[in-house]
């Protein structure tokens, strides 16, 4: 989407803020102890309050108001009243929504409780090489570029990046052009970001494989070697220089 018009800046706008305070009101209400099934649902309320829809759901019609992935879990995750959460899981959630014609995207992974199995470092990495990329995005920048500068950043602090998922171009629809908003260097990408373009810019941070696979359910994405991933994710505004966030009210780089 291109911002075009005042009535498209205040939309997406809104239903950024809508997404942003959703992921931040879900994560808080995280605790040892609940399904992903509750947490979602609570998700799924918070949305209807705001009048949003959920944009999974409204999709592809993806079993769960959000998507919420657990420890060896990449993403796309179904909400399980059978998945319980426990001390120092590694959580990923991840909100999207439409309201009147406009769509927003975000996510983010944290761990819940105490950090007993070592995912700090991980999850602090893939929020500062987020930030990182996104002050490096602007009018006329190789989108091949930011992704290089993600694997970049990644590979210094000895973690690889999942190369089959992606960012993605968002606000008319879920999924708009470009497509792909790689986490790596793609010499074949040529594309440049636009000006006024609305994009959603997604790291994925692997402590070990590549790749996602998807699981028998048909939605989860997953590794085959016991790789864990931490995914940050804001949809922003392309300008001339520093984008504007529009999802900062999920509060990630609290």
């Amino acid at each position: 989407m291109s911002i075009e018009s005042n009535k498209d800046l205040s939309g997406i706008r809104a239903i950024s803020e809508i997404v942003g305070i959703t992921l931040k009101l879900m994560r808080n209400h995280a605790q040892i102890g609940m399904s992903t099934k509750d947490l979602d649902e609570y998700g799924g309320v918070l949305l209807r309050q705001y009048g949003a829809k959920s944009a999974p759901r409204l999709t592809y019609n993806f079993p769960g108001w959000t998507c919420i992935s657990v420890n060896h879990e990449f993403a796309h995750g179904i909400p399980s009243d059978k998945k319980i959460l426990k001390e120092g899981d590694l959580v990923n959630i991840d909100v999207s929504a439409e309201l009147n014609g406009y769509w927003s995207d975000n996510g983010g992974s944290f761990i819940l409780g105490k950090d007993i199995n070592g995912h700090s470092h991980l999850v602090e990495t893939s929020r500062k090489i987020l930030l990182k990329a996104i002050q490096n995005i602007k009018g006329g920048v190789r989108i091949a570029d930011i992704g290089g500068l993600i694997e970049t950043e990644a590979k210094k602090c000895s973690y690889n990046v999942i190369k089959n998922l992606t960012g993605h171009g968002v606000g008319k629809s879920l999924h708009e052009p470009p497509l792909e908003i790689a986490c790596y260097y793609d010499r074949f990408n040529k594309a440049r970001f636009k000006k006024n373009s609305v994009v959603a810019i997604e790291t994925f941070i692997s402590t070990k494989g590549t790749h996602a696979h998807t699981l028998s359910d048909g939605w989860t994405l997953s590794g085959k070697d016991g790789t864990f991933v931490a995914q940050h994710e804001h949809t922003i505004i392309v300008g001339e220089d520093v984008p504007a966030i529009l999802t900062e009210s999920n509060g990630i780089w609290n």
